[in-house]
């Protein structure tokens, strides 16, 4: 086997990650000449990064080469029972992936996406003037986070008074991608940890209430996605129980914390960067392309894994069947071959293409037009009140090298 160029950042520690993306790490690993080796555990055991935007879109778009199936979609390997047990859409290729996902498509057509602005609208303009009122507020705990779980909530059918728990257990799962360890009986579960995803037993709470809330819809289906899940045929089958419980966990926390991550880092943006935002005053038109540049800064998602189901060569290095391949997002949307000056804030920028939703091919950002939408609305009135922020503490990160997620941001109104 050819020598490998061992990194010398180890990209496997959480702590790495608890400021931020460490940009300085990841401007080395695109300097350098080819993909590079960060071993872990066992001998031999260990992950190629993938950090240029190129690359990135190449490995997206080659779900043959570089499969969600064959191994985990995270950095550490799980028993072959584990995989099975943990499945849902990300951790599929097509045709599965295909078949789950025309099941919920219709949901996040930009059509039907567009009846949720008047809600998305209410529900912010309730908490902005409660922050106003205020003079500030722990922005992610006021509003980054209630706006988006509300929203998916909503579409699924969860009650408003269940939100709150919703919160608590996508909170408890992320807590599962870090080194740190949790009460294995929590929320009730019996299930072995290897065997529940991010080996949180938050994903045991949130099985058992997906479970409790299709029983529900099937006896007395209502006009919301948990109805549709729950009695939705593709080629004359229904869902198994199993993938309907995997597949409301998968957008409980999809549709709730990346949006909740942008939603903060557009706080900090907006301190970091006030001219840029005083500009969409007078130019409300660039109000979609700053939002883009809001999910390129904040990448929600640090990255996603891949395993080669074959020897192949990927910007000159080899790669060998069965070998784990790591796209960093959140170094692909600060590449300086894709983005001229990439650490400046522009809501200018033209035709902004990022890798905030993925590089693109069957694995897309399902509800990225939901995104959108939410941050365009949250923008919109931030500006039309004509808010300005400070941060008055440093941002406190979740502990965590899989979600570039804010656990506190204290603001106050300048």
């Amino acid at each position: 086997m050819p020598d490998r160029q061992i990194f010398t950042a180890d990209l496997n520690d959480a702590g790495l990650f608890d400021a931020g993306i460490p940009q300085d790490v990841f401007s080395g690993m695109r300097a350098t000449r080819g993909l590079v080796w960060t071993p872990i555990g066992a001998a031999g055991d260990g992950f190629w990064s993938v950090g240029r935007f190129a690359d990135i879109v190449a490995v997206s778009r080659d779900p043959e080469t570089f499969s969600s199936a064959a191994g985990h979609i995270q950095i550490y390997s799980i028993d072959d029972d584990a995989l099975q047990a943990r499945a849902s859409m990300i951790d599929m290729d097509p045709p599965d992936h295909s078949r789950l996902r025309r099941l919920v498509n219709p949901g996040f057509i930009p059509k039907n996406i567009r009846d949720y602005v008047p809600i998305v609208r209410d529900r912010v303009s309730l908490l902005l003037d409660d922050i106003i009122e205020q003079g500030g507020a722990d922005w992610v705990t006021a509003l980054a986070k209630p706006i988006p779980i509300g929203i998916i909530c909503d579409m699924l059918g969860v009650p408003e008074e269940d939100h709150d728990y919703m919160i608590e257990l996508t909170d408890y799962l992320v807590a599962g991608t870090s080194a740190r360890p949790l009460d294995p009986t929590a929320y009730g579960n019996t299930t072995p940890l290897r065997l529940l995803p991010f080996n949180s037993p938050a994903a045991h709470g949130l099985t058992e209430y997906a479970r409790a809330l299709g029983e529900k819809r099937r006896a007395d289906p209502r006009d919301d996605m948990v109805s549709k899940l729950v009695t939705a045929e593709i080629d004359g089958q229904r869902m198994s129980d199993e993938e309907y419980c995997n597949f409301f966990r998968l957008l409980i926390f999809a549709g709730n914390e990346t949006t909740r991550s942008a939603m903060s880092n557009l706080v900090i943006q907006m301190a970091r960067f006030p001219e840029q935002f005083a500009r969409l005053k007078q130019q409300p038109e660039l109000i979609p392309s700053a939002v883009e540049e809001v999910v390129r800064f904040a990448s929600p998602i640090l990255y996603f894994r891949r395993t080669a189901t074959r020897d192949t060569v990927l910007s000159g290095t080899q790669i060998k069947k069965g070998e784990k391949v790591v796209m960093w997002y959140c170094s692909g949307n600060f590449d300086e071959q894709q983005f001229e000056n990439p650490q400046q804030f522009r809501v200018d920028r033209p035709k902004t293409v990022h890798v905030g939703y993925g590089g693109g091919g069957v694995h897309t950002c399902l509800g990225s037009g939901l995104a959108r939408l939410e941050l365009k609305v949250l923008l919109e009135e931030i500006l039309k009140r004509d808010m300005q922020f400070t941060i008055t503490e440093t941002p406190e990160y979740v502990h965590s090298n899989f979600v570039n997620g804010i656990e506190h941001l204290h603001v106050k109104l300048s």
